[in-house]
């Protein structure tokens, strides 16, 4: 589906699939979570790996009144391009939440609630669900991601269990 003018396509199918650009399935969650609902989307790029990544089925739900905490993966209009964005909340300052891409290496600055749109509340991957990002370690998450530690870390923890990984497999 494209729109007369090609320079403004909004949706384009690829075998069975239809691919919406971020201004409009950022409308299609405002417009499905405005209603109370949940939306599932595939993710499109690699600022929140490794916890969620390119391609991972997310849905999306409405905050239904709260306010989102530490740790929550929300999406939101980014306030300086209007764009759909995909990151974590890794502080609050007043009534705004500093929000940053786990693989980002800056964050995207303060948002206010009402440009939150929704919060993620489940990551699939190759069909099965991922839990790890969004239960109670998300806090932690948050606050290692806020100061760039968490890859440093993960790193660590991957050199000292692959190999215990290995010999068990063997």
């Amino acid at each position: 589906m494209q729109t007369g003018n090609p320079r403004h396509v909004t949706a384009f199918k690829v075998a069975n699939e239809y691919s919406l650009t971020a201004a409009v399935l950022l409308e299609l969650i405002q417009a499905t979570v405005g209603r109370g609902a949940r939306l599932r989307f595939k993710a499109c790029g690699f600022s929140m790996c490794p916890f969620i990544r390119n391609e991972d089925v997310l849905t999306v739900a409405p905050l239904n009144g709260a306010s989102p905490g530490l740790g929550d993966v929300v999406a939101f209009r980014r306030p300086d391009t209007g764009k759909l964005v995909i990151h974590r909340i890794v502080g609050k300052k007043g009534g705004s939440y500093l929000i940053k891409g786990d693989n980002a290496l800056e964050s995207d600055g303060l948002v206010t609630r009402a440009e939150i749109a929704a919060r993620v509340v489940k990551v699939e991957r190759d069909g099965r669900r991922v839990f790890i990002g969004l239960g109670p370690e998300r806090r932690g998450v948050a606050l290692l991601s806020r100061r760039n530690l968490h890859v440093p870390l993960l790193r660590f923890i991957c050199r000292i269990y692959r190999p215990v990984l290995r010999r068990t497999a063997a």
